[in-house]
């Protein structure tokens, strides 16, 4: 017997549950890097032109598609693609299906780290020398640990449906991520060399402006960033009810996702400036050691030379990672539930446990051959799939969908002028983006 289709009851609830699918270790562990090396604030100036020109078009339009047809992505897309090739639409709609349990395979390790290292303070205050140090040591054991504990806390959300699963922890989680953020940034500014980071970070070289790679990093970061490409916003737009505002709520969506990003740097750039100046080496031949060498290496070393309030604000920082991680891990895994709940009639509860075995066996997988499986699955889907399935949903939005389509209908003003945006130039912004990424 066919489900009746759960759904978000408030404004709020979605712009918080979506603005958390975005918010993730992209925004509070790649913005700040990308911003670190290529300008600071010149990288920042660039990245919200390009929210304005790239991010929210793509955002509007797989919100747009899961919105109008009001299911899952392989639904969507067959009937977008109805009168053309229902099977194309549909093919593009698995592959995003495919890359939901991929993105979840990889991410539910790095989330388990995160949460890892933010249970290694409280081992350590309470005298648990070794467990502490387990807790911060990279080992199999450890992954096989935490990688299932995250995908439980995952499903335990999932299982609750729309309302009182993701809408309901949205409304908790998003704001106790704000007022950590606020909380280490107004700490962070206290400590000394801080403010060289907000001078960097703030103060535009514009001589850097116009440099194509600070261009195009910003793109690919301004794209990534909203969590595009899989089809996360796409099922979050289907549970959204019809006459929903939605430009109003993807500027909303947009607007918290950008305005975490922008706090993520306040807290991470300051806090390298100050781990440089407790002579910490945070740079290498003018660029910013790698992002695993940020979060696990850097930092933690900031953390130690603050004493007995590191402990504390090592914690803090790992638990703000810990639920961005799990609010990105929850959109994701609604993909495939909803697949499952829609297509073929499961129970939600049996789809969740379904889908968190197969991500379970998917990361297994890659923690056995974790030295050259997790950078090759995470190149794949980053590089390829994520910007290829943009490009697709701005040329099936602008040039083939037509039946129900109310851009490729409009005829005048504002909707009309959007449209020939999306047709023309997003498709070769997204290209752009796709070419940088995929061929350096």
């Amino acid at each position: 017997m066919a489900q009746s289709r759960d759904g978000f009851q408030s404004r709020l609830g979605f712009v918080l549950a979506a603005s958390g699918a975005a918010v993730g270790l992209g925004n509070i562990w790649g913005f700040p890097t990308q911003a670190a090396n290529h300008g600071g604030g010149a990288f920042l100036l660039v990245y919200f032109i390009v929210i304005f020109l790239l991010a929210l078009p793509a955002l509007y339009t797989e919100l747009y598609l899961g919105h109008k047809a009001q299911a899952n992505p392989v639904k969507a897309l067959r009937n977008a693609w109805q009168e053309q090739a229902p099977q194309v639409g549909a093919a593009a709609g698995y592959l995003g299906l495919a890359g939901a349990i991929v993105m979840l395979s990889f991410y539910s390790i790095v989330a388990g780290w995160m949460l890892a290292y933010a249970l290694e303070p409280i081992a350590l205050f309470l005298g648990f020398t070794e467990i502490s140090t387990f807790l911060k040591t990279d080992s199999m054991a450890r992954n096989f640990i935490f990688t299932p504990l995250m995908l439980l806390l995952t499903a335990s959300i999932i299982l609750k449906g729309v309302k009182s699963g993701i809408e309901t922890w949205s409304r908790r989680l998003m704001p106790m991520l704000l007022v950590l953020l606020v909380g280490l940034i107004a700490y962070i500014a206290t400590l000394d060399g801080a403010s060289n980071g907000f001078a960097a970070y703030l103060v535009p070289d514009f001589s850097q402006i116009l440099d194509p790679g600070l261009i195009i990093a910003a793109m690919g970061q301004a794209f990534f960033s909203l969590s595009l490409g899989v089809g996360c916003m796409m099922i979050y737009g289907s549970y959204l009810q019809p006459d929903a505002n939605l430009p109003r709520l993807t500027a909303s969506v947009a607007l918290l996702d950008t305005g975490v990003a922008f706090l993520a740097g306040l807290l991470i750039i300051p806090a390298i400036y100050v781990a440089q100046h407790n002579g910490v080496q945070v740079f290498s031949d003018g660029k910013l050691v790698g992002e695993g060498q940020l979060i696990f290496a850097i930092l933690p070393q900031l953390f130690n030379t603050m004493g007995e309030v590191g402990l504390l604000v090592g914690l803090l920082f790992f638990v703000l990672m810990s639920i961005a991680s799990l609010t990105s891990t929850i959109s994701s895994t609604e993909i495939p539930v909803a697949f499952l709940v829609e297509n073929h009639q499961v129970e939600r509860k049996q789809a969740t446990f379904l889908v968190s075995l197969t991500v379970l066996t998917a990361s297994s997988l890659i923690i056995f051959n974790f030295d050259w499986l997790f950078g090759l699955v995470i190149m794949v889907l980053t590089q390829y799939q994520l910007p290829l399935m943009g490009l697709f949903y701005f040329i099936t939005v602008g040039w083939l969908w037509r039946r129900g389509n109310q851009l490729h209908k409009a005829a005048s003003g504002v909707r009309y002028w959007f449209a020939q945006y999306i047709r023309f130039v997003c498709p070769i912004l997204m290209t752009a983006v796709f070419a940088n990424v995929a061929f350096g």
